[in-house]
């Protein structure tokens, strides 16, 4: 589903040159529940934006099911992310001013051809799978911080992602809520077969996805 081949990420200024990450070699397979481990700064975030396709690699090659994504087009490109992948973030990027529903369903807006009794439909189905129905109406800042997070969930399933990619998603909550979004994230890779690849720091999280890569300094080490 995705492969990285000699991938290296080099940011630049006048008077020095960081390189973020190291000649990586990847491949996480359709189906997958993978987690990403290593201490800050070792460019976990910085990989999971080039997977996302946010940001492009200084050199390699980069592939999602199949194709190389070099030979996207700009609007190719954001049609993939909209189509193929959802993102979950650590601080949730919720817009207070928007109800519950009309934030899972704002993605979908970008939809050509996307009536909007679908993009509605879409949206409740996935307040549904994450058990947030009767928070609809609600706005971000009447919810916890657990809740906050499954409405970041259920805006990432609301377009049937191929690959949902989640950069600390438990970071911000404590261990209990921490839990009850890890095992909803299990069970949405049980039940719908979603490619997963989630960053985080807790080695208890990553021990329950199916393969934990380890990074230091912008080098995989396992």
């Amino acid at each position: 589903m995705i492969k990285l081949a000699d991938v290296e990420k080099v940011y630049q200024t006048d008077t020095i040159e960081t390189v973020a990450l190291n000649r990586v070699n990847l491949t996480i397979n359709r189906g997958e529940f993978v987690s990403i481990m290593g201490p800050s700064g070792c460019g976990k975030s910085t990989l999971l934006s080039l997977m996302g396709l946010l940001d492009e690699p200084t050199s390699g090659t980069i592939e999602i099911g199949g194709r190389a994504v070099t030979s996207y087009s700009d609007k190719e490109l954001a049609k993939l992310r909209n189509h193929k992948i959802g993102f979950i973030f650590q601080s949730f990027h919720l817009i207070n001013d928007l109800s519950v529903l009309d934030n899972v369903e704002l993605p979908l807006l970008y939809r050509a051809g996307m009536g909007g009794k679908e993009r509605r439909q879409r949206a409740l189905a996935a307040l549904e799978k994450v058990g947030l129905s009767a928070r609809t109406k609600h706005f971000p800042s009447q919810l916890s911080g657990g809740q906050r997070q499954r409405v970041a969930i259920a805006r990432a399933l609301a377009g049937a992602p191929e690959i949902i990619l989640a950069d600390e998603p438990t970071g911000n909550l404590d261990s209990v809520m921490g839990e009850e979004i890890m095992d909803l994230l299990l069970s949405l890779h049980r039940e719908e077969g979603t490619t997963i690849v989630m960053v985080t720091h807790d080695e208890n999280m990553a021990l329950k996805t199916e393969r934990v890569i380890r990074f230091f300094d912008g080098s995989q080490v396992n």
